[in-house]
């Protein structure tokens, strides 16, 4: 299964970061070059402990929906989600902030299984792996971009 980990700080404190992470308007924000868009479940503000939300997007020039649950949530230390329905075979999500000097530390480990059988290995090695490193770490550059400006105040109060 491939895992993908990232490491970002943000200069901003944790319970803002953390907010604006679990914020579905600031992810919507993130992801527009996918025309990303929530759907269904939890559609606008935070989503918490046992919430869905259902996601529509582009990927790759064709229209796709993930469901994602958040599984565990302990403000402002964490947070993990899974996918419940979608286009992987499985996905897994994990968030970790950790307070540290003049802001906050975010870890991401996203683990995910293609849907492509046999050819899944080959798929995630030369597309899927990239593409998704891609797309994390774009969003976290605009969820700091939100931190760490006047721009947090939109999604987090």
């Amino acid at each position: 299964m491939p895992t993908i980990r990232l490491s970002t700080s943000i200069s901003a404190p944790p319970e803002r970061v953390f907010d604006l992470s679990r914020n579905i308007d600031a992810l919507q924000e993130s992801a527009l070059e996918t025309k990303a868009r929530a759907i269904g479940g939890v559609t606008h503000g935070l989503i918490g402990l046992n919430e869905e939300v259902t996601w529509e997007a582009y990927h790759f020039g064709f229209k796709q929906r993930l469901t994602v649950r958040i599984i565990a949530c302990d403000r402002p230390t964490h947070f993990q989600d899974i996918m419940i329905a979608g286009t992987f075979n499985s996905m897994k999500h994990g968030h970790e902030f950790s307070a540290q000097p003049g802001g906050t530390l975010i870890v991401d480990r996203f683990e995910f299984e293609s849907s492509f059988g046999i050819l899944g290995h080959i798929v995630n090695r030369l597309f899927l792996t990239k593409y998704m490193r891609r797309f994390l770490i774009h969003r976290n550059q605009v969820l700091k971009n939100f931190a760490e400006s006047e721009d947090w105040r939109k999604y987090v109060s």
